[in-house]
């Protein structure tokens, strides 16, 4: 267990320069203490406490880093039990399995293809777990050698077998695979293949006491853990534990990223149980069976929004120019604000319109129409001197008018007095755009 917050605060210098960023000393023992701050923050903490507070200024969950290029992901380094206490950082990395007995080339080829645009930001599929179901090594590694030549997502291999795993590591070690997995069994093996190529070790016990017993033994930092569950309430179960046993006790033998395996045959079963273990602090989900579209990008959806910040909105870049399809001098222009929801909602039903158009979205600090209106943010005095001084819309339409949503039709009087457009009231909800264009839009244009 770590050291209180009052221990480590006896260590530190008690200068309270706030050079830290926290007022008071006191107050940074108490961040080091949660696993909150880190001791290097201090300029002025002297050797003597940095050895004796070292694991105390250890973050409860060590952040691993798997894979390399596009596709490198952090796993671990959460400090939370619960997302709106704070956040939770490095989103759950999900893979999709791969056997050395199938047609590894065509099943990546569709692993390839899980990659999709949502509120302006690309969510993927960013693993391949290849396994070694064959037991053959050179069957193995030829698998391991089409994957890594045919796909940059980061790869998992999947063996207990040293020398399979060897093999594996002579194609992929310079991708820096996660090596799975070291048990009670193999641990010695399996830790000296990690170690002499600097890869991230998975390590997989048959409970949770025989996990803490086998990371004890394995004198290596870069770790991922397995308690071996596959049941889903033991999976549910043994991640709650792992989870308070780091954030609450401090329990080192168990401080690192967690991996879990599906076990559904039917895809939807599927994609509910990896949501499931992606909500209850997975650090990655292997899947076995999914690889359809639909199903993957709403589990993909379910770790972007479980990752999402609480704290700070998703936004679009504001006070630009966009265009929908390939808009000229006669298309609307609608204005709405740069909180994703509003702004995707009004691009997804300009361009069900089938008629190009251009969107400013105003700084709103990423909040709503309507909030930003209450908020003083999306006024008309602050819309006109955003289209007139920083966007080229005047450059780019013959016209002068502007297109409102219908909730803050009270701000066109002085939107137009301060762009000199005249203002169109929209319709209130975005769903109604493309009823406006066909029944309003030409006639407004035309005079």
């Amino acid at each position: 267990m770590g050291l209180t917050g009052l221990e480590i605060y006896k260590k530190l210098p008690q200068t309270n320069c706030g050079e830290c960023g926290s007022p008071t000393c006191l107050a940074f023992a108490m961040q080091l203490a949660e696993g909150k701050a880190e001791l290097s923050e201090c300029p002025d903490v002297s050797d003597e406490a940095k050895a004796a507070l070292d694991a105390a200024a250890k973050p409860p969950i060590a952040t691993i880093t798997i894979g390399s290029g596009k596709y490198e992901r952090e796993v671990g380094g959460e400090t939370e039990l619960f997302r709106h206490d704070k956040t939770f950082f490095n989103e759950t990395g999900v893979a999709v399995a791969v056997s050395d007995e199938e047609d590894v080339a065509a099943k990546v080829e569709k692993i390839n293809a899980l990659t999709f645009e949502r509120v302006g930001q690309e969510i993927a599929v960013d693993m391949i777990a290849v396994k070694n179901d064959s037991g053959d090594v050179n069957t193995f590694a030829e698998a391991v050698e089409t994957v890594a030549d045919n796909s940059e997502r980061t790869l998992i291999l999947v063996t207990e077998d040293a020398a399979a795993m060897e093999a594996a590591l002579d194609i992929a070690a310079d991708q820096n695979p996660l090596l799975y997995a070291a048990t009670a069994d193999n641990y010695e093996a399996m830790t000296e293949l990690a170690e002499e190529n600097d890869c991230p070790l998975a390590v997989r016990g048959e409970d949770l006491d025989s996990l803490a017993e086998l990371t004890k033994k394995i004198d290596y930092e870069n770790l991922v853990i397995d308690s071996g569950a596959r049941q889903t309430s033991e999976v549910l179960r043994d991640q709650n534990v792992i989870r308070r046993l780091c954030i609450k006790k401090k329990f080192r033998p168990v401080g690192f990223p967690t991996i879990t395996f599906t076990t559904k045959e039917d895809p939807q079963e599927e994609v509910m149980q990896a949501s499931t273990y992606i909500a209850k602090y997975a650090g990655i989900v292997v899947l076995n069976n999914t690889v359809e579209l639909a199903e993957t990008l709403s589990l993909l959806a379910v770790r972007q929004n479980i990752y999402t910040d609480p704290r700070v909105p998703v936004t679009v870049e504001p006070n630009k120019v966009y265009e929908v399809g390939e808009p000229d001098e006669n298309s609307p222009v609608f204005i709405t604000t740069n909180f994703s929801l509003s702004y995707y909602s009004v691009e997804g039903d300009v361009s069900s319109s089938k008629e190009p158009a251009y969107i400013i979205p105003i700084d709103t600090d990423g909040t709503s129409v309507l909030t930003g209106w209450a908020a003083d943010k999306f006024g008309g005095a602050k819309i006109g001197e955003i289209i007139t001084e920083e966007t080229d819309i005047e450059d780019r339409v013959d016209h002068r008018k502007l297109i409102i949503p219908g909730h803050v039709a009270v701000i066109s009087g002085k939107l137009e007095e301060a762009s000199g457009w005249d203002v169109l009231v929209g319709p209130r909800e975005s769903s109604g755009i493309p009823s406006f264009i066909a029944n309003r839009w030409e006639s407004e244009l035309n005079g």
